[in-house]
């Protein structure tokens, strides 16, 4: 099955039509049926068909490496935006604390491939895979449980990238002296007088992360955004 096939297979998996899929990126249903039809795999538009319809990006250099049929073969990195290779930096679960001593032990993190963000050519690239319910309610679309993350580590872009209501953001938390942490993923809300993360869930156990501004309690937990998400992997059988 040639990678545009792959592509009309999904698509309508998901019960969008060719203009349903061209709306979300702006883009017209002719330039989705080109795609699908192979007649114009080196569109600049393909990673982000592909991150909509939750396909992994790594398929386009699959496509390439198995020596495709000639209008498929000429995709190239220039032709989509360079492509590089995200590592997973670790799990994000709300509410569990990890031992800081317990993360020498894992085995070496897998990686995919995603665009990098052409306003941030020198910021990190981190990938995180999601466990729980924390986000399932999120709107338009959730964030479920095996779901994969990639996004932009944000203390390399903070001076440049102001935070603003509705980001999607890895929150760090630490405690006993920062040998524990727990990584999960929130939707920021801003106010005059404090930060909130919320969890967007059907699970009522999972409770936002309030932040005050100028605040002198000290609870022995510190709260940092670590990353700023860019869009969601997911993963299918294809």
């Amino acid at each position: 099955m040639t990678l545009g096939q792959k592509i009309r297979a999904r698509r309508e998996e998901m019960n969008l039509s060719q203009a349903d899929l061209g709306k979300r990126i702006g883009i017209s249903q002719v330039s989705i049926d080109k795609i699908e039809s192979g007649k114009t795999l080196k569109s600049k538009y393909l990673p982000e068909v592909l991150s909509i319809l939750g396909m992994p990006l790594d398929l386009i250099s699959a496509t390439v490496g198995r020596g495709a049929a000639p209008a498929q073969s000429t995709v190239s990195a220039v032709d989509l935006g360079e492509l590089v290779p995200v590592k997973i930096a670790g799990k994000a679960k709300a509410g569990e604390f990890i031992s800081i001593e317990d993360l020498g032990d894992w085995e070496e993190p897998e990686e995919f491939l995603d665009t990098r963000d052409p306003r941030f050519p020198h910021a990190r690239h981190l990938g995180f895979e999601v466990e729980g319910d924390s986000m399932n309610a999120l709107k338009p679309r959730p964030i479920q449980d095996g779901d994969r993350l990639s996004a932009l580590a944000y203390e390399d872009i903070a001076d440049r990238f102001p935070l603003r209501d509705g980001m999607i953001v890895v929150v760090q938390r630490t405690r006993h002296g920062g040998h524990e942490r727990e990584w999960s993923v929130k939707q920021l809300e801003i106010y005059e007088d404090r930060m909130e993360f919320h969890p967007r869930s059907t699970n009522p156990r999972h409770k936002p992360i309030i932040i005050k501004r100028d605040s002198l309690a000290d609870d022995g937990v510190t709260v940092e955004i670590i990353a700023i998400v860019r869009r969601l992997v997911a993963e299918f059988n294809l």
